[in-house]
């Protein structure tokens, strides 16, 4: 099973012949590579998997996957009794 993760690119840059970007997960920013979503531009929702962006997909698409996996995480914190490292 695959987890992709929508996030907004941020900037864009070239490294090492890499099309890169930083990206942002509600927050948390991270750097991903862009090769697989030559057309993704700054302001972009993607979806991330292991450090490549591997689909574009629109903001209220993104936005209501991240509310899933919010509402996932807080029911796996209820369960254990204490918050996920």
């Amino acid at each position: 099973m695959c987890l992709g993760i929508p996030g907004q690119v941020l900037d864009i840059r070239d490294e090492d012949g890499l099309r890169m970007a930083t990206v942002d997960f509600g927050g948390v920013r991270r750097a991903v590579c862009l090769s697989c979503t030559p057309d993704a531009a700054v302001g972009t929702y993607v979806i991330v998997h292991v450090g490549f962006a591997i689909a574009e997909v629109d903001e209220t698409e993104a936005r209501r996957t991240l509310g899933v996996l919010r509402a996932m995480a807080d029911v796996v914190e209820g369960e254990l009794g204490e918050p996920l490292p």
